[in-house]
């Protein structure tokens, strides 16, 4: 099957073919298309998503999928949105 890996960080962009076997999982897509020894954050600070929907390393994948790796969020952006909306109120 052929899946794409998709990389978008600041200062580096990757979009990455691959062709894997019928049974593969995420990990596998993402260590066969070399991109973690050319991503400049820890790999331990990143998450993985198919098409935009976040899932775990070992969740399988179908043809034409597209991994996506993803920085980790730092903060909740509902609750950051809140907070910006009780600053512009003056409630704080």
């Amino acid at each position: 099957m052929r899946v794409q890996v998709a990389y978008v960080g600041p200062g580096f962009e990757a979009l990455v073919d691959v062709l894997l076997d019928e049974n593969a999982r995420v990990a596998d897509a993402i260590a066969h298309s070399g991109l973690l020894a050319r991503v400049p954050e820890p790999a331990g600070s990143l998450a993985c998503a198919i098409f935009g929907r976040r899932v775990d390393a070992d969740s399988p994948l179908a043809d034409g999928d597209r991994v996506e790796v993803t920085r980790r969020l730092l903060c909740d952006p509902k609750l950051a949105r809140r907070h910006t909306a009780k600053r512009h109120r003056g409630l704080r």
